[in-house]
């Protein structure tokens, strides 16, 4: 069983204190030296490195209490022991049939995403406990209509909503900078759509969600764009602050809302200081994939990772694994690639980059691996390798202490 509260030996006291991972020559042969013997590709899980990022998370939000984000885990032992932390609370879901599932056994179930799962709906108001558990996201009526097209009021329980407002910048000169989620922009929108939600039966308004995708999700310290994006975050941290205020004051008067959830990984400093919120949102950075390697303020432990072995050499200076094309969401730029991190000094080649089924690697040590040598990688994200495989090694030290199912391994795919 993952216990991320339990204490440490003076051994790994030490090794917190200095972060081994810090130190690429000692990382990763330990976790080649725990995985030797098993086949590829193998995937872990450090449980010292997840303990550290899942700490230093609670730092950055500065108090602030945060709620898991699912979608960047997909694995429920590591969604319960970080939920075990004094800190954390509830957990934001991607989809509502992972939500009923999760609601099995938690009691405070955000679903991040709108649904029109009709199934899924009827599954949900047949439950009194699952209702009382799951609150729905919303910001257009045809989100109203879909629920009472299942079930009319009256004839279900009272359905917990959450309104979902844009956190997005809207420049004069760049237009909408930030990810394309609600239509609803200002506070009198917002205002209107929650009144719209008070005088129908059947639904009870408990939230509000604004997530800052042009800050959290977009390093301010990778490429020549850094200067620019470090204004143009600056700018929308100012923007937003004022109009997400605006918001909640409008909101104050209509109903009162358990909750004002905001930020993600990548912006939790500034969501843990704005007086607006209540909780923030965080997953990705638990797992540390390497896309977070390009912020500023903090650099999370590589926690998960995944190896592949050579199956040939196709030219002196070129290796090659078997797999290894686990690319993330996204545009399809070089970024979404997994990154070969040891041995240190490989690349993908440019017109191969990683492949389905085999991945060519070029660079200084790539002359030196040989035929059934393994390859460490870290994902650009954090969620999304749990769809590929179907267990976590987790690793502790030089050896492996358990081993934890991906949504996968115990039979899910929500999306």
């Amino acid at each position: 069983m993952l216990d991320l509260t339990a204490d440490l030996s003076p051994e790994k006291r030490r090794s917190t204190v200095s972060p081994e991972w810090q130190d690429p020559s000692r990382y990763w042969p330990r976790l080649s030296a725990a995985t030797g013997h098993l086949p590829a590709p193998v995937a872990v899980i450090d449980r010292e490195a997840l303990r550290h990022n899942a700490m230093d998370l609670l730092v950055r939000a500065g108090g602030l209490p945060i709620r898991v984000a699912s979608k960047s885990v997909r694995v429920r032992s590591v969604l319960d022991a970080v939920l075990q932390l004094p800190g954390y609370r509830g957990i934001l879901a991607f989809t509502l049939a992972e939500a009923l599932w999760l609601a099995e056994t938690h009691d405070d179930i955000v679903l991040g995403y709108p649904t029109v799962d009709r199934a899924g709906l009827a599954q949900l108001f047949a439950s009194e406990d699952a209702a009382r558990r799951i609150t729905l996201m919303v910001d257009d009526p045809a989100h109203l209509d879909i629920i009472d097209s299942v079930a009319p009021a009256g004839s279900r329980p009272d359905v917990r909503v959450a309104i979902d407002a844009d956190a997005s910048l809207r420049s004069a000169a760049l237009g909408h900078i930030g990810v394309r989620r609600s239509a609803l922009f200002t506070a009198g929108e917002v205002a209107a759509f929650a009144r719209k939600i008070v005088r129908r039966p059947g639904f009870s308004l408990v939230g509000l969600q604004m997530y800052e995708a042009q800050i959290a999700g977009q390093g301010d310290n990778a490429g020549p764009d850094a200067p620019v994006i470090r204004l143009m975050q600056a700018r929308s941290r100012a923007e937003l602050r004022e109009r997400r205020a605006a918001i909640v004051a409008a909101l104050s008067g209509i109903a009162p809302l358990e909750f004002l959830n905001g930020g993600g990984t990548g912006s939790l400093e500034f969501t843990g200081s704005d007086e607006s919120l209540t909780e923030a949102s965080a997953g990705s950075g638990l797992l540390g994939g390497h896309l977070f390697d390009g912020y500023r303020s903090f650099r999370p432990a590589p926690a998960s990772a995944f190896a592949f072995d050579v199956v040939r050499r196709p030219a002196a200076d070129i290796a090659t694994v078997l797999g290894g094309g686990w690319i993330a969401s996204g545009p399809a730029v070089g970024s979404r690639q997994p990154l070969p991190v040891w041995p240190e000094g490989l690349r993908t080649l440019s017109r191969e980059a990683a492949g389905e089924v085999q991945t060519p690697l070029q660079g200084r040590s790539a002359e030196r691996l040989g035929v059934g040598d393994r390859v460490w990688f870290r994902h650009a994200k954090s969620g999304e390798p749990a769809e590929r495989i179907e267990r976590y090694h987790l690793v502790s030290g030089d050896e492996i202490i358990d081993e934890l199912p991906t949504y996968r391994g115990e039979g899910k795919a929500f999306l």
